[in-house]
C-alpha cells in the first residue's frame, strides 16, 4: 500500500501575490476515467468442516462407499448383514475442506443388548451430524425395512442435519428402474437431495462430493490433512480378522461371534508387531467350525488377517489367534465393554 502524501503545513496558504500569468481555464484538464475493469483479486471460498453420518439398513454397501472415498480401509466389508457393529471414524481431507464420516451399523430391529448397543450408535449420530446420508440398495426391492429407515428419518426433520438420499448399486440396476426409484425417495420431501451412486465401481461419488461440500458449514479441519481414522491399531486389527472370520462361516455363526485382542507387543529392536487374538463363540459346536478340520480354518483366517494388517501398519507381525466360547456374551455387558470398542460405552 502506498504512503498517503504529506500534509501541508499549518499556514502554508496558497501563493496569492501577483495575477496569473496562465490564461483562465488553461490550467490541466483532470485525467479522463479509465474505461478498463479494475482488477480484483478472486476471493478464496471458505473451507467447509462438518460431519456425515452415514445409514442405512444392512449391507446397503455404506462401508464400501466410505472405504473408496477415503482410498484407505477403515471399514471391514462382508455379505454378511450387520457387519458393521459400531461408529466407524473415516476422515477425508481435500482442498475443499474436511468430511468426518460416521459409518454406522445397519439400522434393524435389536434383539439382543448387542444389537442395542449398534441402533445406540445410529441415534447419537443423528444429533452429531451435519448431513444425514442414508444410503439404499437400489437394486433391491423396496419393502418393509426400507419403511422402517424412511420413518426414522424422517423424524429428524427438525434437526439441523441436511438429508441425502443415496441411491447404491446402480450398476445392478436396470436403467429404466432408476427414474421410478428416484421419484420413491422424493415422496414426502424427507430428502434435501438424491444421488445415485455406485460404491463398486465408483461411479457418481464425485457427484455425492460435491453435494456434500454444499451442504456443510464453513469451518476449519478438527484433524491433521494426514489422518483417515480416529480408529485405535488394536481395533482395527480386531476387525481385520473378523472380517476374514465372516469371509469363512455362514448360517447364524457370523452374528455369534466376536474378536478381542488380548496382547498387543511392539518390539523396537526387532521391528515385529506381536497381537494375540481371541474368538469368541457361543457353544462349542461352533469352535469346531471355527477351528476346521486339522486347524485349517483358524490357520486360513490368521494368515489372511496378518498379510492384511502388514500391508496396513507397515511392519511386519506375528498373529496368534485363538476360539473361546463364551455362552450369551451378546448379553453380557460387561464383556461387551471389554472387546475395547470405541463408544462401546455409550
Amino acid at each position: 500500500m502506498s504512503a498517503a502524501p504529506p500534509k501541508k503545513p499549518a499556514g502554508s496558504a496558497k501563493k496569492t501575490s501577483g495575477p496569473s500569468t496562465k490564461p483562465a481555464g488553461s490550467g490541466k484538464k483532470p485525467p479522463a476515467a479509465s474505461t478498463k475493469p479494475s482488477m480484483r483479486v478472486p476471493r478464496t471460498p471458505p473451507t467447509k468442516f462438518g460431519i456425515v453420518a452415514i445409514v442405512g439398513r444392512p449391507n446397503a454397501g455404506k462401508s464400501t462407499m466410505l472405504n473408496r472415498i477415503l482410498g484407505q480401509k477403515v471399514s471391514i466389508v462382508s455379505d454378511k448383514p450387520q457387519t458393521t457393529r459400531n461408529r466407524i471414524v473415516g476422515i477425508l481431507s481435500e482442498p475443499r475442506g474436511q468430511v468426518v464420516f460416521l459409518d454406522t451399523p445397519g439400522i434393524h430391529k435389536p434383539l439382543h443388548k448387542l444389537n442395542a448397543r449398534m441402533m445406540s450408535h445410529v441415534n447419537s449420530s443423528f444429533n452429531e451430524a451435519d448431513v444425514i446420508v442414508t444410503m439404499v440398495d437400489a437394486s433391491q426391492s423396496f419393502g418393509h425395512g426400507d419403511e422402517f429407515v424412511l420413518k426414522m428419518i424422517a423424524a429428524t426433520k427438525g434437526s439441523k442435519a441436511r438429508r441425502v438420499a443415496v441411491l447404491n448399486k446402480i450398476d445392478l440396476l436396470k436403467k429404466n428402474a432408476l427414474l421410478p426409484l428416484i421419484a420413491k425417495y422424493a415422496e414426502g420431501d424427507i430428502f434435501d437431495e438424491i444421488v445415485p451412486i455406485s460404491a463398486a465401481t465408483g461411479e457418481g461419488l464425485d457427484d455425492l462430493l460435491g453435494v456434500l461440500f454444499t451442504a456443510l458449514p464453513a469451518g476449519e479441519p478438527l484433524y491433521s490433512k494426514d489422518d483417515y481414522t480416529t480408529q485405535p491399531e488394536r481395533f482395527l486389527a480386531a476387525e481385520i480378522v473378523r472380517e476374514k472370520l465372516l469371509a469363512r462361516t455362514r448360517d447364524e455363526l457370523p452374528y455369534t461371534t466376536a474378536v478381542g485382542i488380548d496382547r498387543w507387543d511392539e518390539d523396537e529392536e526387532t521391528g515385529l508387531l506381536r497381537i494375540y487374538a481371541s474368538i469368541y463363540v457361543e457353544r462349542d459346536s461352533q469352535k469346531k467350525l471355527v477351528i476346521g478340520l486339522r486347524g485349517e480354518g483358524i490357520k486360513a483366517i490368521g494368515t489372511e488377517a496378518r498379510v492384511e494388517l502388514e500391508a496396513i501398519l507397515g511392519t511386519r507381525i506375528f498373529l496368534q489367534t485363538y476360539v473361546k466360547v463364551h455362552e450369551h456374551w451378546r448379553e453380557d455387558e460387561r464383556f461387551l465393554g471389554e472387546l475395547e470398542w470405541p463408544f462401546g460405552g455409550e
